[in-house]
């Protein structure tokens, strides 16, 4: 070929010509294709599940740029700002006087009177990992948060997972103006209250502190809650001293107290491997300072600089 046939041809026709007339011809079998290598992601970074295909489009792509939504946006985020000001400044916490809040012993964190309740609160169930388990939360009959599904401890076929059978539902990350994470701080408690009616199937109870290092983000605090069943509504008082500590399913040898200060996430998952329909109703969720509770934790603490 030329060297003007060379300059006319495009960049990938100018590769494709280059690299067929160096590659050396296949022998024995002139049939044969080259073989194709799966592109890698673009980000390099994310994990994938088992099963799940991987995705082309650049992250930027998946943004859906609105100016109208952009303006609710910033008037949302100033209002948020004017009244974090205003409770700080001028009030108090939670827009309570100072003195209320240092006496109160009793305190509602969520409590599910309508639809806009459950906009704080996301499900999920081993489908994300090719499970069977189906989960749905709505609102009840009664004014209150109705969790029911299916749980299925069936494997999904991808040769890598193992376990499977699992439902949940947490709370979001609470957020403050321009979405700037703000935490639960129930240091003035030591008691978390719940209010529920379930089938007799026993729950586990998540919390998920802050953690400082990136290493104890899937730290978690866990608790059993055994539903009793029937048509009846139970009051559940779990002191925070019970919570015991657990990384990815695993309980932890060195345990240490729960940071009430910095709480993210409340969480109730089902995992007790009976298949079939659940659910689970739930009335309020809040904290109270039981006084006659004096135990500081539950469990041996192991001393990392033992005295001489």
């Amino acid at each position: 070929m030329s060297l003007n046939k060379i300059a006319r041809l495009p960049s990938a026709r100018l590769l494709s010509s280059i690299h067929q007339q160096h590659q050396p011809p296949l022998l024995h079998h002139p049939s044969i294709t080259p073989l194709t290598v799966p592109r890698r992601d673009v980000t390099q970074g994310g994990y994938r599940r088992p099963g799940q295909p991987t995705e082309d489009k650049f992250p930027w792509e998946k943004i859906h740029f609105d100016f109208a939504k952009g303006l609710e946006g910033i008037k949302k985020h100033f209002t948020l700002m004017k009244n974090e000001f205003s409770e700080r400044l001028l009030v108090g916490p939670k827009g309570k006087p100072l003195l209320v809040h240092m006496l109160e012993q009793n305190n509602v964190i969520w409590e599910f009177r309508g639809p806009e309740s459950l906009e704080q609160w996301t499900v999920s169930s081993d489908r994300e990992i090719g499970g069977q388990s189906e989960v749905y939360l709505k609102m009840g009959k009664n004014n209150t948060c109705f969790l029911y599904g299916n749980l299925s401890s069936t494997t999904p076929r991808d040769g890598e997972t193992r376990y499977s059978g699992y439902c949940s539902m947490r709370s979001k990350q609470p957020l403050t103006a321009f979405d700037r994470r703000n935490y639960h701080d129930w240091s003035s408690f030591n008691t978390l209250h719940l209010r529920i009616r379930g089938d007799g199937r026993p729950w586990m109870i998540n919390l998920a502190p802050d953690m400082y290092f990136t290493h104890n983000k899937e730290d978690i605090y866990s608790y059993f809650l055994y539903t009793r069943g029937g048509p009846y509504w139970q009051d559940v008082k779990i002191p925070f001293s019970k919570f015991f500590l657990s990384s990815r399913g695993r309980i932890q040898d060195d345990q240490h107290p729960l940071w009430l200060d910095k709480v993210n996430t409340v969480g109730f998952t089902l995992g007790d491997k009976v298949d079939g329909p659940f659910q689970l109703e739930i009335d309020f969720i809040g904290i109270s300072k039981d006084y006659a509770h004096t135990e500081e934790f539950a469990y041996e603490v192991y001393k990392r600089n033992p005295e001489v």
